[in-house]
């Protein structure tokens, strides 16, 4: 039996996280028509209308579920039914006014989860208690845990292209769990594994070609600027899963297309009556979320006449339940702990290396919601009375200034004796390890506002920290060329956590004017998809508009020392593991 709880995550909880309102403004069509962008994210399907030009006329919002079977804690799992329902609802709640001949095309992105089909392209269980509609394998599901470190003891070449290590958020240790734990009820009757944003493109055209985006950066196929490309059939061997090259890797995929580049013939008449849209609309093929954010902002100016960055002096952060950190360049450079060199998996022609972390805003909350503060602040907030704050980020922020200014030290230097360590749910980068767990030094014995306030902004800070170590080791690995940073997602709202990484990082960050990148990085594959551009870089310039940019204005450095600390639990957690283990 599924729990009873059907599990929402944060970005569901409120407008702060990845799920953004999309701004409705009434205004004509530009002479191209439109183009439609749709994120399905963790825990919400979001949809956005769009000109050709990157103007956002309408959005709309539906929720997914997401449930964790009982007895089973690293397992979260989705329906492909519910999330394409919401695909469909969304999109007909932002085009039902207008004349859908105006729509030219549509671009789909999604998390990184494993969508299972039987061989009648139906839902398949990837549910251990067998329940049928559940047939998702989310992205922060773990249950792959020991088949990743099994992976990562071969030290196979495939692995060079993911920092030396594979995590089990990825779609091959998930593949070795289904035919290691659930061969009979799942395997042998599986037919098609999709990863989502795939699934999204199938799903409205039925053509079973797959992205290099999601292929390479989550799947191990390989491909390069000379256009050398293919499954390693020699890793797949080794892991008891060769079975997946038969039939010309029909399960998994062996038509590899770019973002962007069109899909089978268009919307089919079924998904084109669903959605409310026309047979035959250009559907994009697809992107990771994370990447779509990234193809929505790199190109961002801070106005309009701003002189060009070069695209190797950006590091994108895609910021919400978790973040994922994206870096182009034009050669492939291999980071121990990060994922990449992929090709063609953000800027059509480059490289990109991914960083992450696996919990952020998801963090935040879970800060947020054990403290024993948080009851009385949430009454606050939801009293008739209060009509200075729209969530409790506002609120703590609020808070942490008041406190500095009643302290008289500047806001960064309230967390002088408290530190955190971030990794709650393990860690993606640059460790890339998935056992490491989150560590509090500072504790008191005190439960008011002002604590968690300070924890609050000791855990925004130690988020940027992580930032930091991602960046240091990709300029030690040889990217020296970083000067800004450019951000989305929920967590752009929240004007201290983009402050903090400002000052951390002593680098200016950049919010696009723009309300949601990643929607517009989808809008952009549609609008690539249906011609009106030559390529997604031409989309991409055309359409990504300006942005705020926040300097950092802390120089003393205090942030130094406290990165120093941070450095320091991580070493301190290792040898407390090794002093456990009777190793030390």
């Amino acid at each position: 039996m599924c729990s009873a709880k059907n599990y929402r995550p944060t970005d569901v909880k409120r407008g702060l996280l990845l799920q953004v309102t999309v701004q409705v403004q009434e205004m004509a069509p530009k002479k191209h028509g439109y183009t439609i962008g749709v994120d399905v994210g963790t825990g919400s399907v979001r949809a956005a209308l769009m000109t050709l030009q990157g103007d956002f006329i309408k959005g709309a919002v539906k929720e997914i579920g997401t449930w964790r079977p009982r007895g089973f804690p690293d397992f979260y799992q989705q329906s492909s039914t519910d999330v394409w329902q919401a695909v469909c609802n969304a999109v007909r709640d932002i085009t039902y006014t207008i004349d859908v001949k105006m729509v030219k095309g549509i671009g789909f992105d999604g998390t990184c989860s494993l969508v299972v089909l039987d061989k009648k392209s139906n839902p398949l269980s990837v549910s251990p208690n067998g329940e049928p509609d559940q047939n998702i394998i989310l992205w922060m599901d773990h249950r792959a845990v020991g088949e990743a470190e099994l992976i990562n003891k071969l030290h196979h070449a495939v692995l060079q292209t993911l920092g030396g290590k594979m995590s089990p958020e990825m779609a091959t240790p998930k593949l070795m769990w289904l035919k290691r734990q659930m061969f009979v009820k799942c395997w042998t009757q599986a037919g098609h594994f999709f990863e989502l944003p795939d699934f999204l493109t199938w799903r409205a055209t039925g053509a079973f070609s797959r992205s290099s985006c999601t292929m390479t950066c989550a799947w191990t196929y390989q491909i390069d600027a000379n256009e050398k490309k293919g499954w390693n059939i020699d890793f797949f061997r080794q892991l008891g899963l060769e079975d997946l090259a038969e039939n010309n890797w029909e399960k998994i995929g062996s038509e590899i297309l770019a973002p962007g580049e069109p899909c089978g013939k268009g919307l089919t008449k079924q998904a084109a009556s669903e959605m409310g849209l026309l047979e035959g609309i250009p559907v994009a093929t697809s992107t990771i979320d994370g990447n779509a954010g990234a193809i929505g902002m790199i190109c961002v100016k801070e106005k309009i006449d701003a002189a060009s960055l070069s695209l190797d002096s950006v590091l994108c952060l895609v910021s919400g339940t978790s973040n994922c950190h994206l870096f182009s360049t034009d050669r492939a450079v291999y980071v121990h702990g990060l994922w990449g060199p992929f090709y063609n998996a953000v800027v059509p022609g480059m490289y990109v290396n991914e960083g992450g972390q696996s919990a952020s805003g998801s963090l935040l909350d879970f800060i947020i919601e054990t403290h024993e503060a948080y009851p009385e602040i949430r009454a606050k907030l939801t009293s008739v009375t209060n009509l200075l704050f729209s969530n409790i980020y506002d609120y703590l922020n609020n808070l942490v200034d008041k406190i500095a200014q009643k302290r008289q030290i500047p806001v960064d230097e309230l967390t002088h004796n408290i530190h955190v360590w971030p990794d709650f749910h393990g860690n993606r980068s640059p460790e890339a390890d998935p056992s490491l767990r989150g560590m509090v030094c500072g504790l008191n014995m005190s439960s008011s506002e002002e604590d968690l306030a300070i924890l609050y902004l000791a855990t925004l800070q130690s988020l940027a920290y992580g930032t930091r170590h991602i960046v240091e080791t990709l300029q030690a690995a040889g990217h020296k060329n970083l000067r800004q940073i450019i951000i989305c997602g929920g967590m752009r709202k929240n004007n201290l956590f983009v402050q903090t990484h400002a000052n951390v990082l002593s680098m200016p960050v950049l919010r696009p004017r723009r309300e949601d990148s990643v929607l517009l990085g989808s809008g952009m594959l549609g609008a690539r998809a249906a011609g009106v551009y030559d390529n997604l870089r031409d989309a991409m310039e055309s359409m990504a508009g300006t942005a705020f940019i926040t300097e950092p204005y802390i120089k003393s450095n205090y942030h130094d020392r406290k990165y120093k600390v941070f450095l320091k639990m991580l070493q301190h957690q290792k040898e407390y593991r090794q002093i456990m283990e009777g190793a030390a």
